[in-house]
């Protein structure tokens, strides 16, 4: 079982990224997903989520308006990111859980990825 999470690089403010986390070993599509991240010195937050299903999607206030979740097949999980801010500074890190519902804690995921670092900075 494997999460693999890519498509950090670094962006100047106001920029778009696009992440995507694929797994291996098992299915997406059974699992809701999240994405979180960490800056260094600082605790890992929740960014975004979607329900095994995809009929809800969930996004830190930080985030909302300019960050999108989807789903692409089975096996991807995107991360959208428009208007990107230096704060947004941070390795990127994509979660399963087994349950319906997309979690806002770290501890309410089964499953993680390696993480991509996505640097917002001019």
């Amino acid at each position: 079982v494997q999460l693999q999470a890519s498509g950090g690089g670094l962006v100047q403010p106001g920029g778009s990224l696009k992440l995507s986390c694929v797994a291996s070993g098992f299915t997406l599509g059974a699992n809701a997903m999240g994405w979180f991240r960490q800056a260094p010195g600082k605790e890992r937050e929740f960014v975004a989520g979607i329900n095994r299903s995809n009929d809800m999607t969930y996004y830190a206030d930080s985030v909302k308006g300019r960050f999108t979740i989807s789903r692409d097949n089975a096996n991807t999980v995107n991360l959208q990111m428009n208007s990107l801010k230096p704060e947004d500074t941070a390795v990127y890190l994509c979660a399963a859980n087994s349950g319906y519902y997309a979690e806002s804690v770290a501890r309410g995921y089964d499953y993680w990825g390696q993480g991509t670092l996505v640097t917002v900075s001019s």
